[in-house]
């Protein structure tokens, strides 16, 4: 009798190509996710340095978790992993595509106005002046496209995992798989910042979503081409394969476990911590003005830069947790990481802002950045070689235009600002552009500290995860649905975080995520023992339960 070997999805040609496009997703989540904040920094400047109004993207972003947390999951048993993932996909195109829309209509309608002081220097004197700002419909655009966004990753963050691991047949393959998937996460997390603080450069009024608009057509387009791919490929379905599954209500749920509740909570926290750090250094380095780290030079660049190595050490973190758990109790993993980024954190809002380290030219380039400031203002090469070589401000004074500020003592001031391609106003005065040429760019070391912060943050949502599902039985999946309505935390604590930054300033932010670790560091001391064990978590017979 001839025995027929069935083909395990993995060794099939249309599932190859499935997975090369699942990774794609698994990247796209953190490329889609992590937009938020650096161009946040877009319309925070627009919006006279109001990082709060700038991190909203982030909040509308996250805010779609706590709606489509547990829909999401009760899609996947309804429809299926491929239509659900198919759904996302679309509904990415959308939200993208409302994104970029705010960068072409609305700019010019002004829905509410608002006045502020801020703090401006001119010729070295500082003064605090008062400016007005408006809310435009571009930027209530953006906010509707980033909140449909919100909806399209938290699907597929529900559907790549499980998927891939059909994909790849389930056991040690389909563990390879998932791996191989969260390591392209962590690169496009770590890529992200790098790439639209290249695309912005040096932040002005000018600055515009349409500076960042190729980023969300590859989106766009890596969407498009997955959602075909996936279109095409067979996907199974164990869910569906089974059929309808009778409903049982148990005696107790989830929220019955003390450890699951608080780890609950500690997620919320832990989400608002990833964020937030990176998200609040992104607006610290990129803003040029007093209340900013003081960094010279194309700053949103630089702090691009910064950021995305944050995002590389968690990429770290997560191989190293790996390799060691092992040997090493979850438990005792978050202890020791949430310890350290308690001082680390602690560490870099104490730090003097004027401890700085240099910035390697593979990131900045002074002469490059003074070149092309001075090319675009109107300045011949012969002039940029002899101001390089022997700065001086009276040489491109010629290149400037006269800005009219008024202070809110009523005295009226006048600056000169170097012009840019257009001969709009930029941000630097000739002093500046002095100050770029004899000095070396450099951000403080608090920056350090916080990046450092990456190697603990990177653990903490799998080291939570375990210990609040232990000893969870059957209540597990609801709790992984709760888990997933957490992660709004994302969006408000950095939220909460700007609020601190615009009042009190940007480092002193800090203590609220401070506050919270402490909660997390708790948890992991006190929080995770299961008190609640007398509670049956048994896949019990249908007789012992109540059908619905």
């Amino acid at each position: 009798m001839a025995i027929t070997k069935t083909a395990s999805p993995q060794n099939t040609g249309g599932a190859k190509v499935a997975i090369i496009a699942m990774f794609f997703l698994f990247a796209m989540v953190a490329f889609v996710t992590n937009l938020a904040a650096p161009i946040g920094t877009i319309w925070g400047y627009q919006f006279e340095g109001n990082s709060f109004l700038g991190m909203l993207g982030n909040m509308m972003n996250f805010l779609a978790y706590l709606f489509m947390g547990i829909p999401a999951g009760k899609m996947l048993a309804r429809i299926g992993y491929k239509k659900t993932a198919l759904w996302a996909m679309a509904i990415g195109v959308v939200g993208l595509f409302v994104q970029w829309l705010s960068s072409v209509i609305g700019a010019e309608s002004t829905v509410y106005e608002s006045a502020v002081a801020v703090k401006d220097n001119i010729d070295g004197m500082e003064v605090t002046v008062q400016k007005t700002f408006g809310v435009t419909v571009s930027f209530i655009i953006y906010l509707i496209g980033a909140f449909i966004c919100g909806f399209c990753v938290c699907m597929l963050n529900t559907v790549v995992n499980p998927m891939l691991n059909l994909l790849g047949g389930g056991g040690n393959r389909g563990n390879q798989l998932i791996q191989m998937g969260g390591a392209l996460n962590s690169l496009a997390a770590t890529l992200t910042p790098f790439f639209v603080g290249a695309l912005i450069g040096q932040l002005t009024r000018y600055s515009q979503m349409s500076d960042v608009a190729i980023l969300l057509w590859i989106a766009m387009g890596i969407f498009l081409c997955a959602f075909i791919i996936i279109s095409f490929v067979k996907i199974p379905e164990p869910e569906l394969a089974h059929g309808a599954k009778k409903k049982v209500r148990h005696s107790h749920s989830a929220l019955s476990f003390r450890h699951t509740v608080l780890g609950i909570v500690a997620i919320f926290f832990y989400v608002g911590i990833e964020v937030g750090i990176p998200g609040t250094l992104n607006f610290y380095l990129s803003d040029q003005k007093a209340t900013g780290a003081g960094v010279l030079g194309d700053a949103s660049a630089i702090a691009g830069a910064v950021v995305a190595l944050y995002w590389l050490l968690m990429l770290v973190g997560r191989t190293v947790s790996g390799a060691i758990s092992g040997k090493v109790s979850t438990r005792a993993q978050l202890v020791s990481v949430t310890g350290v980024a308690i001082i680390l954190l602690g560490a870099a809002i104490f730090i003097s802002r004027e401890n700085r380290i240099a910035v390697p030219k593979v990131i900045y380039d002074k002469e490059a950045s003074i070149t092309r400031q001075l090319s675009d203002a109107g300045m011949p090469a012969e002039g940029i070689t002899d101001f390089i070589g022997n700065p001086s401000g009276d040489k491109v004074m010629a290149y400037t235009v006269p800005v009219t500020v008024k202070a809110t003592d009523g005295q009226v001031y006048t600056k000169y600002v170097i012009k840019d391609a257009q001969g709009n106003p930029s941000t630097r005065q000739p002093r500046d552009l002095v100050s770029m040429a004899t000095s070396e760019s450099g951000v403080p070391v608090s920056a350090l500290l916080l990046v450092l912060a990456g190697l603990c943050t990177s653990v903490m949502w799998g080291n939570i995860f375990n210990l609040a599902v232990d000893g969870l039985g059957k209540y597990t999946a609801q709790a992984s649905g709760l888990f997933m309505m957490m992660v709004v935390g994302g969006g408000i604590i950095p939220l909460l975080q700007q609020l601190i930054a615009n009042s009190s300033g940007y480092m002193n932010s800090y203590w609220l995520l401070i506050g919270a670790l402490g909660y997390i560091f708790l948890y992991a001391i006190w929080g995770c023992i299961n008190v609640n064990k007398d509670i049956p978590v048994g896949i019990e017979d249908v007789t012992q339960e109540q059908l619905i």
